[in-house]
């Protein structure tokens, strides 16, 4: 079960453009590292930079495509 749970959560989505671990945690999903090293602090920085531009563009692409079901709904109607 977990490691079906950890494929699930690890999948890059097509539409977010993440995997949804991701997308929820601001993170990668690892199964170990070593954080006490100086140079893990500049790859956690880097890091850091790249999970907020990642959720700015998943949250600009959810708003497009909200915006879009939303126009399609209302011809429909």
């Amino acid at each position: 079960m977990v490691s079906a749970e950890f494929a699930v959560n690890n999948k890059i989505y097509s539409v977010i453009k993440v995997s949804p671990f991701i997308a929820n945690y601001e993170r990668e999903l690892r199964m170990e590292t070593d954080i006490r090293r100086k140079e893990n602090m500049k790859k956690a920085t880097e890091f850091a930079k790249r999970i907020k531009k990642i959720q700015e563009e998943v949250g600009a692409t959810l708003r497009k495509l909200q915006e879009e079901t939303k126009k399609q709904a209302d011809r429909v109607l």
